[in-house]
């Protein structure tokens, strides 16, 4: 399956993904700092990153923007709590492949995994 990251500023929230996401087979690595994320990026091949837009020192969009130069290829979906249309807009324009809204739904993000992995039927 896929290696996955998730980045969250509130460490329930990581917590929460990597539980839904494991039991689907995918290795999930959990982060609440920035740093920490584009590191293990830099360091390991990523399939998908799932970013809060809300971060401690950087915006999520701000974080997809240096993934997509590490690795082109790598896929992401974004999370908020307060989505905008604009928000929305730009993160799609900086390559993320996906939005979700918070409160996270199980099913919604494993919809949204598998279509953005590639792996929907």
């Amino acid at each position: 399956m896929a290696d996955i990251i998730t980045l969250d500023d509130v460490r329930d929230a990581t917590i929460l993904i990597g539980k839904i996401l494991r039991k689907k087979g995918h290795t999930v690595h959990t982060f609440t700092e920035e740093e920490d994320a584009i590191t293990h990026a830099e360091n390991n091949k990523i399939d998908l990153a799932i970013l809060d837009i809300k971060l401690k020192k950087m915006s999520g969009v701000e974080v997809l923007a240096i993934l997509k130069k590490i690795d082109p290829r790598i896929r992401v979906i974004m999370l908020t709590g307060y989505p905008t249309v604009e928000t929305a807009r730009e993160a799609i324009s900086l390559g993320a492949d996906e939005y979700c809204v918070k409160p996270i739904d199980r099913d919604e993000l494993e919809n949204k995994v598998e279509k953005v992995l590639g792996l929907s039927k």
